[in-house]
């Protein structure tokens, strides 16, 4: 890429990431937040600057744009990016810095004393000699996933001003990824219609996802019985103890801190209790599906148990399907995968294959029929003020997407 390319996808970043757009797992309407209304609206000024067809901003603030074909039988391809940050216990107002990295330990706040070590992240040091986009330390950096806007935004810049061959291109950026992949679970693909589809949802330089978690969501809801502590004795049932003695039914070494790789997990995430009612929520992971049913029922198997050691508590349970393995909907056309692999190999870009530990909304898309495969943005540590992107690889993502497009044009 030519020096105005770089500059213009690193002002599209900054320009992105300034928008606070967390989204809210409290709110159940989508878009569960304004800010991403907001980062919607910009982009689509932009879109209608870049000359798009079919521009439309719906109220869920899902908008998808199309770039009409100009090479005959080229597929039709699609990029899906979610408008979401994750939220966290952090600042939800992003204050990103470029610095050089020279090796060692960052210094990312001053004020604040906050300092990224070496020591804690030893992925630093591949990127010494490097501009990189840090965070001032107080919030995620946000390049999950607005370092795919930006590169979808200048690959659509690109490929006008340079007429470059394609089929087709549809663009679709979806709120509420973080909190359930609940755009993409709301896009129409009778009006998203492509071929197939990418995300570029994770994480270094090289990653190709095309496996993701089978994700479950579990509410135990506990009333107890309540009495005075005086009188208490065959009466009380304490639904806090009630939740305590059902967490102990799962086993503990399969929680995310004990399992990698492959290996799927219980996960509670939250509890909220009074001496009348606790809440409990929890999460099930796993890459086999069948090993994911298993988890489900087990879930529901250790109600009953706890209902027969607590006979006067109250317990119901409500277990609920997220999102979905993309693998398990690959079928027998692996094109779209086999491309990213052919675009890496023109670039000298060693891939590195990965089945991922959560999930994109490929998960959601792919189970509905379109296939939609991932690959990286080049940054690291998301969902996290360690959060960093060196923008040498945000520009290997971007070589990524135009490669890919000009591999399909030419087989089309």
């Amino acid at each position: 890429m030519t020096m105005p390319y770089v500059n213009e996808l690193k002002e599209r970043f900054l320009r992105y990431v300034a928008v606070s757009s967390e989204s809210n797992p409290k709110n159940p309407t989508v878009p569960s937040s304004e800010g991403q209304r907001a980062l919607a609206r910009l982009l689509e000024e932009e879109l209608k600057e870049l000359g798009l067809e079919e521009i439309e901003l719906n109220e869920h603030a899902i908008l998808t744009a199309k770039l009409p074909g100009n090479a005959d039988n080229a597929p039709s391809i699609g990029f899906v990016a979610h408008l979401d940050t994750v939220p966290v216990n952090l600042s939800p107002n992003v204050k990103a810095q470029v610095l050089h990295y020279e090796g060692g330990d960052v210094c990312l706040n001053r004020e604040l004393d906050i300092w990224l070590r070496l020591s804690e992240h030893p992925e630093l040091a591949d990127y010494v000699g490097q501009d990189i986009v840090f965070t001032d330390g107080t919030s995620v950096l946000g390049a999950d996933n607005k370092a795919a806007i930006a590169n979808v935004m200048t690959m659509l810049g690109i490929m006008q001003r340079e007429n470059r061959p394609h089929g087709d291109i549809r663009v679709a950026f979806v709120p509420d990824e973080e909190i359930g992949l609940c755009g993409s679970k709301l896009l129409d693909l009778n009006k998203f219609k492509v071929d197939f589809a990418y995300t570029i949802d994770c994480c270094a330089l090289g990653e190709i996802v095309y496996e993701t978690f089978n994700a479950g969501s579990v509410v135990f809801s506990i009333d107890g019985v309540t009495a005075h502590p005086m009188s208490a004795k065959g009466v009380l049932v304490n639904p806090l103890l009630v939740a305590t003695d059902l967490m102990a039914r799962f086993d503990r070494l399969q929680t995310p801190e004990h399992t990698e790789g492959k290996e799927g997990y219980w996960w509670f995430t939250e509890c909220t209790a009074n001496a009348a009612r606790c809440t409990l929520r929890m999460n099930i992971r796993d890459f086999d599906r069948v090993r994911y049913e298993e988890r489900k029922r087990f879930a529901l198997d250790a109600v009953e148990s706890v209902k027969a050691q607590h006979s006067r508590a109250k317990i119901e349970v409500q277990v609920t399907d997220v999102y979905n393995n993309i693998a398990d909907s690959l079928g027998d056309d692996r094109w779209p995968i086999d491309l990213l692999y052919q675009a890496a190999d023109r670039l000298n870009i060693a891939p590195n294959t990965i089945a991922m530990r959560g999930g994109t909304d490929g998960s959601a898309l792919s189970v509905k029929g379109l296939l939609t495969p991932n690959y990286f943005t080049g940054a690291h540590n998301f969902h996290s003020n360690a959060e960093f992107l060196p923008l040498p690889s945000l520009h290997k993502s971007l070589e990524m997407t135009l490669t890919v497009l000009d591999l399909a044009a030419k087989r089309g």
